[in-house]
C-alpha cells in the first residue's frame, strides 16, 4: 500500500507556510492554484484548496473552524518542546497541556484550518512500554 495524505485548506499560501514552518515540510510539485505537494514526511502531504462552504461529503459543507473527526495525524518528534514551540509560532493552537505517559509525551494542537494534530515524543521503548 502507498499512502497519500490530503488536507483541505481554504488558503493555499497560508497552508504552505504553516506546514513548512510548523513541521519542516518542503513544497514540491504545484498543481496550479489548487494544490501543493509537501514532502519531508514518510508519506507525501497534499494541501488542496477547497473554499469554505463548498460541498465536502454528502450534504456537508466545508468549514475551517475547529472540528472533530475520528481521524487525526500524529507527528513523531525527537524534542517535543522544540517541535511544539515551532508549531505554535507557525500558527497552531495548543489544546491542553503536554501529557506524559509510560511510552512518552504528547501535545495536542489544531492547525489554522481546524484540523487536529498530535506531537509525540517517544521515551524508553515507546509504545513497546505498554504492549504485552
Amino acid at each position: 500500500m502507498h499512502l497519500l495524505i490530503n488536507i483541505d485548506v481554504d488558503d493555499l499560501a497560508r497552508a504552505e507556510a504553516f506546514y513548512r514552518d510548523a513541521f519542516g515540510l518542503s513544497p514540491a510539485r504545484r498543481f496550479g492554484d489548487d494544490g501543493i505537494e509537501m514532502l519531508g514526511a514518510q508519506a507525501p502531504i497534499y494541501l488542496l484548496r477547497k473554499p469554505a462552504g463548498s460541498i465536502a461529503a454528502g450534504d456537508a459543507r466545508r468549514d475551517y473552524d475547529r472540528h472533530w473527526t475520528p481521524l487525526h495525524l500524529d507527528v513523531v518528534v525527537d524534542d517535543l518542546d522544540a517541535a511544539l514551540a515551532r508549531a505554535l509560532a507557525a500558527g497552531a493552537r495548543a489544546e491542553g497541556q503536554v501529557r506524559e505517559a509510560s511510552w512518552g509525551r504528547i501535545a495536542r494542537l489544531a492547525d489554522p484550518f481546524g484540523h487536529g494534530w498530535c506531537l509525540l515524543q517517544f521515551l524508553g521503548r515507546g509504545y513497546d512500554e505498554i504492549a504485552p
